[in-house]
């Protein structure tokens, strides 16, 4: 008897910190969720020593008079929500009501609030109220936290470096600014400015302060739906890739999340696109009735469910292979500067300039005389020079371009940023969600000749277009073979069925097992309580072990995922379009140059090959002609 005690709210408090606040990134999460459940339209973050020594967050959205600032700092006291049934549409960032107490019990927080009539200033020494005073201030709230973790060593000593847990909250913070670009964002790391957006609800804009220009240029806007979800947003080209997913954004009701299956939907999307290893970048908002999510899995609320997230799986895969397919793929090179004037440092050898004058002076063939020896004559009077005709000398060439210094660089480079922002301000005037459908045309080529035996170079409208003419082959082969294999195959009959242990629930699933794999052109028959019978296949699977490849569709189907031949055997097809493919040091004729370009034109995809490399490249002509001096 008197073993279980229930623990006082103090210790209560840190328990739950130590899902809510694991690190000084989430603490400016939950600080930042409040101010933009506050209806704010303006937050200012500052924080110092990567949040562990000291956290600001302020905003000027409703704020709290002194009856409601207390009580926020009561374990389960929320303003979201007000019955259990409310749980079930949730149309907030926060709901819990434990982010402040969890923060508070570990730390110093100072809150200074006001709701436009009343204003509060209470401090909070690690769980224990120091002080509660009125303090004048304008509307809004001001959190800010002090000494974290500092009465808690254990959590203390995990921390990793300042920079480190501020390149986090940069993070956290560039997320926000995406979910939110009608809000402004001013992030300040040790008295540096680290990120400012301008809250005008223009996303291209901020993924451009982001992502970077190069992002912004080449983004392609989504906008995409069925009766349950509604996805818009940005995809960008995949010749801009990451080696992680950490440029992938995606939010569901303006909610930052962390669900791995809708990182996988959108890379299958990008799969024909890019190489393997690499990940693309995309910002993609998902719009749902509350009803399918489900925010209350995890304290930190990275964690969601979804219902129906297969149904979303397709739907965000196969869009994203549309609007890629849809739009013109191919790379940009630019020309690097191929020259670049050498200046020689000055020497202070005068006696060896003075013998260099000389040399240069004298006529050819004249015999150079010691300076010592030489007669010192007086100088003659100059006599009018005549007038000749003016030689201009080339722009690049009359004179060495005077060094920039570094403020001049810094607002050369300034002044190109804004340029570019008031382009992209100007392209994104429509409605952003207003999406329409992008069809570009393969460019008319007219083939020239052939390079080192390995690129075909083609003239095209926006300048000079070279193929890689193995990788060229490959994707005309790739869906040659696709085409092939999955219309009308040559079926084979089995002098013994093939057989698959499959278990008794899929067993009772053979029809719904068949329609998932009719794109395979096989068909299971029952063949006793737990397993299944295929009596005939088509001819392509001679080459392959057929019972292993039965038990991957199978599975495919168990756990619903796609089981379409081009899906599962995408590698295998590949290699057999690489197999038969032009190589390269292969000496090509005009006409069949020509018909590789033809051929190239009419495919689904002809900008990338099966493994992701892209088919063609394009230099500019305006760069060309700026290497020519022109």
């Amino acid at each position: 008897m008197g073993r279980i005690k229930q623990l006082d709210s103090q210790t209560a408090n840190m328990i739950a910190a130590g899902e809510v606040v694991e690190r000084p990134m989430g603490v400016v999460k939950e600080l930042v969720d409040n101010a933009i459940d506050a209806g704010a339209t303006r937050i200012d973050i500052s924080v110092e020593e990567g949040g562990i020594s000291k956290i600001t967050v302020s905003d000027n959205g409703i704020g709290m008079d002194a009856d409601d600032a207390q009580m926020a700092f009561q374990r389960h006291a929320t303003s979201k929500i007000r019955t259990q049934n409310d749980l079930w549409s949730i149309h907030t960032l926060g709901f819990r009501g434990e982010a402040l107490p969890s923060i508070a019990s570990v730390a110093k927080v100072t809150m200074i609030t006001s709701d436009g009539t009343d204003a509060t200033k209470i401090v909070i020494e690690y769980g224990q109220v120091s002080s509660v005073s009125a303090y004048p201030c304008n509307q809004g709230t001001e959190i800010t936290v002090e000494g974290l973790f500092y009465r808690t060593p254990a959590r203390l000593k995990h921390m990793r470096s300042g920079s480190y847990e501020a390149s986090l909250i940069q993070d956290v913070i560039s997320r926000f600014a995406l979910s939110h670009p009608e809000i402004s964002f001013h992030l300040i790391s040790d008295g540096r400015d680290a990120l400012r957006t301008t809250g005008q609800g223009n996303l291209l804009e901020v993924i451009y302060q982001v992502a970077g220009r190069a992002a912004a240029e080449n983004a392609i806007p989504v906008s995409f739906e069925d009766y349950d979800y509604k996805v818009t947003g940005y995809l960008i080209k995949p010749m801009i890739t990451r080696a992680s997913r950490s440029m992938m954004y995606v939010f569901l009701n303006q909610r930052m999340v962390r669900t791995y299956k809708l990182y996988k939907a959108i890379q299958d999307g990008y799969e024909d696109f890019i190489v393997k290893g690499r990940y693309p970048l995309c910002v993609l908002q998902i719009t749902m009735d509350p009803h399918l999510l489900d925010v209350n899995v995890h304290p930190s609320k990275w964690e969601v469910r979804l219902s129906k997230e297969i149904q979303l799986e397709y739907l965000i895969k196969d869009n994203v292979r549309k609007a890629l397919a849809g739009t013109s793929l191919a790379p940009k090179v630019e020309v690097a500067q191929a020259r670049q004037e050498y200046y020689e440092p000055i020497r202070f050898d005068t006696d060896q300039l003075i013998r260099e004058a000389e040399t240069k002076q004298k006529p050819p063939g004249t015999s150079t005389i010691p300076f010592e020896a030489q007669e010192v004559r007086k100088p003659e009077p100059e006599k009018p020079a005549e007038a000749k005709p003016e030689v201009r000398e080339p722009e690049a060439q009359a004179q060495p371009e005077k060094e920039e210094s570094f403020y001049e660089s810094i607002a050369r480079e300034a002044e190109a940023d804004n340029a570019v922002l008031r382009r992209l301000n100007a392209e994104v005037s429509e409605p952003e969600n207003e999406y329409k459908p992008i069809h570009q045309e393969f460019p008319h080529m007219d083939v020239i000749g052939q390079f080192h035996e390995k690129f075909i170079l083609c003239a095209v409208k926006e300048g000079l277009a070279i193929i890689d003419q193995h990788a060229a082959q490959e994707r005309v082969h790739y869906e040659e073979y696709c085409q092939k294999l999955n219309q009308n195959p040559v079926m084979m009959d089995c002098l013994v069925p093939l057989t698959v242990h499959a278990g008794s629930d899929l067993v009772r699933r053979v029809d719904e097992l068949n329609a998932a794999a009719s794109d395979l052109h096989i068909t299971f028959e029952p063949f006793g309580p737990d397993t299944l019978a295929v009596h005939s296949v088509p001819a392509w699977m001679k080459d392959i072990e057929e019972i292993p490849f039965l038990e991957d569709v199978l599975d495919q189907f168990r756990n619903d995922r796609e089981s379409k031949y081009t899906r599962m055997e995408k590698k295998r097809i590949a290699t057999m379009a690489c197999h038969h493919s032009i190589r390269f040091n292969r000496s090509l004729t005009m006409d069949e140059m020509k018909e590789v370009v033809r051929q190239l034109s009419l495919c689904e995809n002809p900008y990338h090959c099966p493994h992701g490399r892209p088919t063609y490249v394009i230099l500019d002509e305006k760069e060309l002609t700026k290497e020519f001096l022109r």
